[in-house]
């Protein structure tokens, strides 16, 4: 299921349109933003009364915190009420909910009374929060964590930014979040993903209908994503399930390229031709029996220095071998464990110069390509001209790529892996703890929020550039298979974390839960469980 993620400016634009051409009263969001946000509440602690603080700051954010506590004060909540900040120069919205709380006898503190509470609902500030948290706020926030009390957030945990996760000097520490029309960026971009707690989002009015020609630049998946996956003909044959040429692994460095070849039959593909010096041929046949093996001589120089050719190494006879699998191939991955070396720069020329399939390009490759700057355009070249292909960089690889710090990469990964795919005309996929997705002149990018920190482990990224290249092989475009790759990844992540712990899973624990993942996205273990139910 599509999710959008929307910026802070995207956010208020949307709002406004629902006020002004949809006729929605602000004061009517406002009040259903804080229903939504006593229901999210109660559904977490139950509905027993108790004790109950709302630190507001002056802002629409701040409003729908003292509605919502107006709320729990119907109900029986004890609730205590605090404004940080000047009453004059709150929003036209805020200062009606501050009149009507007094017209129940509510009292408004200025700053928060020592007490102990059992709830917090942190409203302080909203998705227009610009600069570094400060003064009375700063002081209250710090109040808030300390407090003990289970903390909901209004719309965003405040001091994060909105559009970036980054922390504004300070920032609550959220046990929920609920959000208002849509996810904001900030909610799923670290560090602002840690401090979100729980994420809940209610519509409250705002919906894709406020769009108006202008929907949101970032989206994410969740759930079911059956229509983006390639569909299982019942009458097929391994030919027609795609045919995968991966080119991988070196004589010091067997696992990645395994570990890509599984990943892709893992994703799918009916036929795996793994291509890697001939010492992981037994590895190969151990770990993954089901891939055709081509190996080219292990050792020595594929040339000499009298021009002569040795018999290891990548030589020309073997690159004629390379051009026979390439013709039967449907794509190719190149850079697993592939090294930098004389062997693996003419095996990168060859999938560059001498083939026109579709590419995925990842780890060794891509420091390859970074370090020949004709390469790079002749690969660019090609992909303007209608290649498809896909990069897999990691922060550092990227920041290679792109010519940039890896800390500017993190910084900017919504905006940086757009404008490399631009400058490539390749669809990038820029791994960190949040992936992006970005095509050539695409309007719209992906941000993947599956997946967890047990990832951070060797192996991972090589399994994730199979999959990729095993959806490929099934027909999809470099755009699907990037984003159902991506997705599938992180989802079958999760799965393995569930058993072995984050600590503790490995890549080959991952690649076993592939199928699960695919399943449950696909729908599929939904509609067998709903079927045994009948029986």
């Amino acid at each position: 299921m599509k999710q959008y993620l929307v910026t802070a400016a995207e956010m208020k634009r949307y709002d406004a349109a629902t006020i002004e051409k949809h006729q929605i009263p602000s004061l009517v969001l406002m009040e259903r933003a804080a229903l939504a946000t006593v229901e999210e509440l109660q559904r977490e602690r139950g509905a027993a009364p108790c004790r109950v603080l709302v630190a507001a700051g002056c802002g629409n954010n701040g409003g729908d915190g003292l509605a919502a506590g107006r709320l729990l004060m119907a109900e029986g909540y004890t609730v205590t009420f605090v404004l940080l900040g000047d009453a004059s120069r709150c929003s036209v919205e805020t200062s009606r909910q501050l009149s009507i709380l007094r017209s129940y006898g509510a009292e408004i503190y200025s700053t928060i009374p020592e007490n102990e509470y059992d709830i917090v609902i942190d409203a302080v500030f909203g998705i227009g929060l610009s600069r570094p948290v400060q003064g009375v706020c700063r002081d209250a926030i710090e109040r808030i964590n300390g407090c003990g009390g289970y903390v909901c957030s209004v719309d965003i945990p405040s001091g994060i930014d909105a559009d970036t996760g980054r922390v504004m000097g300070c920032a609550v520490r959220a046990d929920l979040t609920v959000a208002y029309g849509f996810r904001k960026r900030g909610h799923v971009l670290y560090p602002g993903a840690s401090y979100t707690g729980k994420l809940r989002c209610r519509g409250m009015g705002v919906d894709e209908g406020s769009f108006y020609g202008c929907p949101p630049a970032l989206y994410t998946l969740a759930g079911e994503i059956g229509a983006l996956l390639p569909q299982r003909r019942p009458d097929g044959n391994k030919g027609t399930f795609g045919k995968a040429l991966v080119i991988a692994g070196s004589a010091n460095a067997a696992g990645a390229g395994l570990m890509a070849a599984k990943g892709a039959f893992c994703a799918g593909a009916g036929m795996v031709r793994l291509v890697t010096d001939a010492v992981n041929r037994d590895a190969a046949l151990q770990y993954v029996p089901e891939a055709m093996l081509l190996t080219y001589p292990s050792g020595g120089s594929p040339e000499r220095q009298d021009g002569a050719q040795d018999a290891a190494g990548v030589t020309e006879a073997f690159l004629t071998e390379l051009a026979a699998a390439e013709r039967w191939a449907d794509c190719l991955l190149i850079g697993p464990g592939m090294g930098k070396d004389e062997n693996a720069r003419r095996l990168l020329r060859f999938a560059v110069e001498r083939s026109a399939l579709p590419l995925v390009a990842d780890a060794d490759a891509l420091n390859l390509l970074a370090e020949d700057e004709t390469l790079l355009n002749r690969l660019a070249q090609g992909a303007l001209e209608g290649r498809a292909v896909i990069l897999t960089p990691h922060p550092g690889e990227f920041a290679r790529l792109y010519g940039c710090a890896a800390a500017e990469v993190r910084e900017h990964l919504t905006a940086y892996p757009r404008l490399l795919a631009d400058r490539l005309h390749c669809t990038v996929v820029c791994k960190d703890a949040r992936t992006a997705v970005m095509c050539p002149g695409a309007e719209e990018g992906y941000l993947n929020t599956t997946g967890n920190a047990g990832m951070a482990t060797a192996g991972t990224g090589d399994v994730l550039a199979g999959m990729i290249t095993g959806l490929l092989a099934q027909g999809l475009s470099a755009a699907q298979a990037a984003v159902a790759g991506v997705y599938l990844h992180g989802a079958a992540g999760d799965l393995a974390a569930e058993d072995k712990g984050q600590a503790s899973m490995t890549a080959t624990d991952l690649i076993g839960r592939i199928g699960e993942a695919m399943e449950a996205a696909s729908g599929s273990t939904q509609a067998l469980r709903n079927e045994e139910s009948c029986q």
